[in-house]
């Protein structure tokens, strides 16, 4: 094959219209593919930041939308390994129009003081968490959000509850960067219960611990599910990574859904590939008989004909993965959600070559079988063939 590698490149210009056709397609699917290999990739294959590595989510095990009692709080902070602990609590409502997605944004109400601690990579100017820690109507947002929404710092804002039947009005008194908590608000959860009343008191959507170490993870874990196994509430306690994963999952069975797209990007290419190299072997059976008057072997036209269309297919795949590692790097970068994995999604070198091979897979087989049969058709019938 090798021997006639160069005979097999300069007859994929044959037809040059049929060739770029068949290019465009390969580098259209392989970039295709190539992102939701990315996708999957950065959701269950990406390594934890430092600060979620140190991070673990307890939460109700039936439901997110289940509460725990606050007094959780204190018997987790006893569990060996526990550095420091706050509530969390989704306020879910609206801002300004819920049509809009783009108003669409996490709002946690927390404690001030504690939050700072959970969140280690969380940067933002000491005197805007000092201003967020004295005032009870205090909120910070990150980066990304108030440069999304143009939100300044001092600037009020009203949130219209749903799951909590108020309408609080904060005001922003920083703007922190954070890239585990992207498009988010926290706000003193402290507050909405003054709104409330005593009523609102007692539980917390959930509870984010910060562990002493990495390995500390996975026994918080278990002694956390271990202590309210038997309770009314059962907890299901696992690392942010996971946790985040969690909203994805409200989609459904995500992983078997891109592993059925993948697959069904690859079949259709593999057909649209088989039948542009069928139509070029038909065209060509009559020099495939002037070729072996010439003594060309039945291995070596197989070859030349598995090599053209592994040609077409490989430089498809380059292409389609130069756009995809593109277009991967740009999706993680605008890419507003807190799935923070996606954040940081981009076409990893292993993912690459996974796109090549596949590439050059689908040039073999759908090579083989109308190379086998050129190959096989003797002097006499190729040269009488008449197309």
């Amino acid at each position: 094959m090798f021997r006639y590698l160069g005979l097999a490149v300069k007859n994929t210009w044959r037809n040059k219209r049929r060739t770029i056709l068949t290019v465009s397609s390969m580098t259209v699917s392989l970039c295709l593919l190539g992102v939701l290999i990315s996708v999957y990739h950065a959701l269950f294959f990406g390594e934890p930041s430092p600060g979620q590595a140190l991070r673990v989510m307890v939460r109700h095990k039936v439901s997110l939308g289940n509460p725990l009692p606050e007094a959780y709080e204190g018997k987790i902070r006893q569990v060996p390994g526990v550095k420091e602990l706050t509530a969390y609590n989704w306020f879910g409502g609206s801002y300004k129009d819920a049509r809009d997605t783009s108003n669409f944004f996490a709002r946690f109400g927390v404690d001030p003081a504690q939050i700072l601690k959970i969140r280690t990579q969380l940067e933002m100017p000491e005197d805007q968490k000092r201003a967020f820690i004295s005032d009870r109507t205090a909120c910070i947002v990150s980066r990304d959000l108030a440069d999304k929404l143009g939100l300044k710092l001092g600037q009020r804002i009203t949130l219209t509850g749903d799951i909590y039947p108020v309408n609080p009005e904060f005001v922003i008194r920083g703007i922190f960067e954070d890239p585990d908590a992207q498009n988010s608000l926290f706000f003193n959860m402290e507050y909405i219960r003054q709104l409330l009343g005593p009523a609102s008191r007692g539980f917390d959507s959930m509870i984010a611990i910060l562990a002493n170490s990495p390995e500390d993870v996975p026994k918080i874990s278990k002694a956390v599910d271990d202590m309210f196994a038997a309770s009314q509430y059962p907890t299901k306690t696992e690392s942010e990574q996971q946790f985040t994963l969690s909203f994805v999952g409200f989609l459904g069975n995500v992983k078997l859904f891109l592993m059925a797209i993948c697959a069904a990007v690859t079949f259709t290419i593999l057909l649209v590939s088989g039948n542009t190299v069928a139509m070029s072997v038909r065209e060509r059976i009559r020099e495939v008989g002037v070729l072996k008057t010439l003594g060309f072997t039945n291995d070596a036209i197989l070859g030349m004909i598995i090599g053209e269309a592994t040609t077409v297919a490989l430089i498809g795949g380059a292409l389609g993965v130069v756009f995809a590692a593109l277009l991967a790097a740009g999706i993680g970068h605008i890419h507003q959600s807190f799935v923070a994995q996606l954040h940081h999604m981009s076409l990893t070198p292993g993912s690459a070559l996974l796109c090549l091979a596949i590439a050059a897979l689908i040039g073999i087989v759908s090579s083989f079988v109308p190379a086998l049969n050129a190959a096989r058709t003797n002097i006499l019938d190729s040269l009488r063939y008449a197309g």
